[in-house]
């Protein structure tokens, strides 16, 4: 094919091409506009405590994505990933946040679906945290198995005994906190602070330990959100805006102190590999 022949041919895929990219960017531009105005229209009212923890929470959660991408060229090869999940955890979490804001201005009532439809993406990849940094130390793929099974098993019972069957919450309450054990009992006694502990590296066990912690304490403000449904055991202490207050905080800093730890060991491991000459 010579090239005038080409060039009519390409001007001839432009002119029917022109049209129909112009369709879709004003389609997409009204599209956005429309949800633009539909969100400006959802004012955040003064006292409402909760709507403005939706509103810290996607922001804070997004600006830490930023951060763990960004930093993620600083850390040695073998870190990379581990941030990288850090940042994607943040990320998912934002977006997620970003409609429970809007679903929470427009009717206040608890975004439920929303907020496990977060979990189940972030926290299997929290999870996937423990077995990333401990990988360079020997981790095997049954620990990532155990700590993805513990995580969906606890957040599919748990969505069951609040979503689905909340007459039988106490039931799948409890199953649900047997899952959330397993995940304790890995990183406290385990395989996973096993490899730690026999890794000799100060700051691999210090990270596990705090990541622990994470899972101990900030994760147990979710039974804490199942006691307070209607008929349980502290359902006259906490109203369902409550619950809300408190799981907003607690994914916040749950899911940004994760990477923070991930973060802090990556910078550290790859600072001492650069002063022993062993970077890679």
């Amino acid at each position: 094919m010579n090239k005038s022949v080409l060039n009519k041919l390409m001007g001839a895929v432009a002119k029917v091409a022109s049209p129909t990219f112009s369709f879709i960017n004003s389609f997409a531009t009204m599209v956005l506009s429309s949800l633009l105005n539909t969100l400006l229209a959802l004012e955040l009212q003064a006292g409402d405590y909760v709507g403005f923890t939706f509103f810290t929470g996607y922001m804070s959660m997004f600006a830490a994505s930023v951060f763990f991408f960004l930093e993620r060229s600083t850390v040695a090869d073998k870190w990379k990933t581990s941030l990288a999940v850090s940042g994607l955890i943040t990320m998912i979490a934002s977006v997620h946040y970003f409609y429970m804001r809007g679903v929470w201005l427009e009717t206040h009532v608890s975004p439920t679906q929303y907020r496990y439809i977060d979990w189940t993406l972030t926290v299997p990849l929290m999870c996937l945290e423990f077995y990333l940094i401990l990988k360079p130390y020997g981790a095997k793929s049954n620990l990532l198995t155990k700590m993805i099974a513990y995580s969906v098993g606890m957040l599919v019972t748990g969505y069951i005994g609040e979503a689905v069957r909340p007459d039988q919450t106490i039931l799948w309450g409890t199953i649900s906190t047997i899952f959330w054990a397993g995940i304790v009992y890995e990183v406290t006694i385990g395989s996973a602070a096993q490899l730690a502990r026999s890794s000799n590296d100060l700051n691999l066990i210090s990270a596990v330990k705090l990541l622990r912690n994470f899972v101990l304490v900030g994760w147990a403000i979710y039974p804490i959100g199942y006691m307070a449904m209607p008929g349980n055991l502290l359902s006259s202490v906490l109203r369902p805006s409550d619950l809300d207050l408190i799981y907003n905080i607690g994914d916040a800093v749950n899911k940004i102190g994760f990477g923070v730890v991930v973060y802090v060991l990556a910078k550290s491991a790859t600072e001492e590999a650069k002063l022993r000459g062993v970077l890679a």
